[in-house]
């Protein structure tokens, strides 16, 4: 439970790889089809959702000419044949910057009482649902992660308060799942087990969900620009040595049970840590 943050240069911000076309069809159909579960504003963020478009597409024009272009009034994005009118966007300003890039997109602005999230673009949840949680403070978003506010609230709003426009943070975190899909705002705490995942086929059935998280202090507005990617793999293309298994399985078990139960672990640990153990045992080919 630390905030394990690493510093990035400017071209890493965004990931842009083979899966971008089938990514942002996606986000494009959620927004079109489930606009309110993936997409919140309060009025307070307007200044920072215009500065979080103008910080997005320069930094996408600056490091990918081949792919973003914009000039006086056009901004294209040449991987996907798109053109959008930048001065006078069919969308809200965050929205269209979601619509460029595979990251989901948050802002948290200061108040009196401490870091707030005000906006977001979430296509890709990790199980929580973005309007149970927009316009609350930090410490009441992530109330029921476990440890969460006796290790990491403190630290968390100090990062906010305290840093500088300019370096941009980055941090990962993991989960094992049985359902492979981006979208998934529901899940946590699950009790019920799930029969079909054995020790024997745990390999194919589970995933390892990885989200890449980036913060970044927006130099007018002094909102903080927090991106999620989320990348999926299936648990037997990610976990294919006995030594990544022999660690994934120290990790699992060195959990805290309720951060076992918040993550629904329970509901095939068993067969998990079954799989990961005999692979972990196997004997490596020579």
């Amino acid at each position: 439970m630390t905030l394990g943050l690493t510093t990035v240069p400017e071209i890493a911000w965004f990931e842009i790889d083979r899966l971008y076309p089938a990514e942002m069809a996606e986000r494009r159909q959620l927004l079109a089809e489930r606009h309110a579960d993936v997409f919140a504003a309060e009025p307070v963020s307007l200044a920072a959702r215009a500065e979080t478009l103008r910080m997005v597409s320069a930094s996408l024009c600056r490091h990918h000419p081949g792919w973003f272009s914009l000039d006086s009034r056009q901004l294209r994005n040449g991987l996907t044949g798109e053109t959008w009118d930048f001065a006078h966007p069919p969308c809200d300003p965050l929205e269209l910057a979601g619509r460029l890039v595979q990251e989901d997109l948050c802002l948290v602005q200061m108040a009196e009482a401490g870091p707030v999230f005000t906006a977001g673009v979430l296509c890709f949840p990790s199980r929580w649902r973005l309007r149970e949680k927009i316009g609350r403070q930090l410490a009441e978003v992530h109330g029921p992660v476990p440890l969460y506010a006796n290790r990491l609230a403190r630290p968390v709003d100090r990062f906010m308060e305290h840093v500088k426009a300019g370096p941009i943070a980055s941090r990962l975190n993991w989960s094992v799942v049985d359902d492979p899909a981006l979208f998934q705002p529901a899940g946590k705490w699950r009790v019920d087990g799930n029969p079909a995942v054995t020790a024997a086929n745990a390999g194919q059935m589970l995933w390892l969900r990885v989200e890449r998280q980036t913060l970044r202090r927006l130099p007018e507005t002094g909102a903080v620009l927090f991106g999620i990617r989320v990348h999926g793999y299936r648990l037997d293309a990610a976990i294919d040595t006995p030594d990544r298994a022999a660690g994934l399985a120290a990790a699992v078990r060195a959990l805290p049970e309720e951060t076992g139960r918040y993550k629904s672990l329970p509901a095939f640990q068993a067969a998990l840590l079954g799989w990961l153990d005999g692979r972990a045992d196997a004997v490596a080919p020579a």
